[in-house]
Parts: structure tokens; C-alpha cells; sequence
């Protein structure tokens, strides 16, 4: 399955902090029980990631070829694909 692929699975995403002071994010479903573990630094990073893709898809969600029912134009050339937050 890819990134862009619907998927019927359904999981539960909780994210707190742990008494050894890293970032939790734990995945619970059928058949799913996934904790990850963060350093802070790795969290906030994620975070940016995370407001990146909202913000992409927010602009993916209005443009006009999407509510029409057009594919989406492609991509100019030497365009960094969606998603791809800087790394630091």
C-alpha cells in the first residue's frame, strides 16, 4: 500500500510523552499495537512535517481540476514532491 492508497484498516493514534522523556506515538487497531518512540528534537520535526502536509493538502483539496473531476497538473521539472519537509 502506498502513501496515496485508500485503506479500510482503522487505528487509534495517541501521542504523549513518556517518563524517560521521549515522545510516544502509539498505533492501536485490529491486529496493531505499534509504540514509536522520539527524541523531542525528532517529534518537532515530524510536527513540521505533519503542518506541511496539512497545508499541501489544503491547497490539493481547492484547486479547481480536483472539484471537476481533472487529474491534478503534473509537476514542474526540478519541483520537490509533497511531503518532503527540509531535514535539519
Amino acid at each position: 500500500m502506498g502513501i496515496d492508497k485508500e485503506s479500510d484498516i482503522a487505528a487509534d493514534l495517541q501521542i504523549a510523552p513518556t517518563t524517560l522523556g521521549m515522545v510516544r506515538f502509539y498505533v492501536a487497531g485490529e491486529g496493531i499495537d505499534l509504540p514509536l518512540d522520539f527524541e523531542p528534537e525528532e517529534a518537532e520535526e515530524i510536527a513540521e512535517e505533519i503542518r506541511l502536509a496539512a497545508q499541501q493538502a489544503r491547497v490539493m483539496a481547492a484547486k479547481p481540476e480536483r472539484q471537476k473531476g481533472k487529474k491534478p497538473k503534473a509537476p514542474k521539472p526540478g519541483a520537490k514532491p509533497p511531503g518532503k519537509a527540509p531535514r535539519r
